[in-house]
């Protein structure tokens, strides 16, 4: 699927062809949840997602945002980035906007765990839970 935003110059785009890996590398080693994350470790997490690109004009990808999911009744959305230079333009809730009406997933219910942007999440349904976490040791 592919959204097309009324007045500002960018695109969203769930087509895995588009993505840039270069800038999805370089967005999630810049974050405080993905900078220990190997470049094998990001590829790998890619495959069995349903990714979202949003780029510029120029065609230059400037976010990014991923979903595991069962496709049935288990989703989770991770790694929601946006380029610094193009924070504070409302590509956020836009790709919320996106995230919530795509019909892979818009059926199921769909768990976060974040430590910031709680209000820009909670205007489109989500709700602050305790979640519980069992870590692996050794990462693949």
């Amino acid at each position: 699927m592919e959204w097309v935003h009324d007045c500002l110059p960018y695109r969203i785009s769930d087509h895995v062809e588009e993505l840039q890996l270069n800038v999805i590398i370089a967005l999630l080693k810049s974050s405080y949840w993905a900078a220990e994350r190997s470049e094998e470790t990001i590829m790998n997490s890619l495959k069995e997602s349903l990714c979202f690109g949003v780029y510029s004009a120029d065609g230059q990808q400037v976010g990014f945002m991923r979903v595991v999911t069962d496709g049935a009744s288990f989703s989770w959305l991770c790694d929601v980035i946006v380029d610094t230079e193009h924070r504070g333009k409302g590509l956020g809730k836009w790709m919320m906007a996106a995230l919530v009406d795509h019909p892979r997933i818009r059926h199921t219910t769909i768990y976060l765990g974040t430590r910031d942007a709680h209000g820009l999440y909670e205007k489109y349904g989500f709700e602050r839970r305790e979640m519980m976490v069992r870590r692996v040791c050794n990462p693949v």
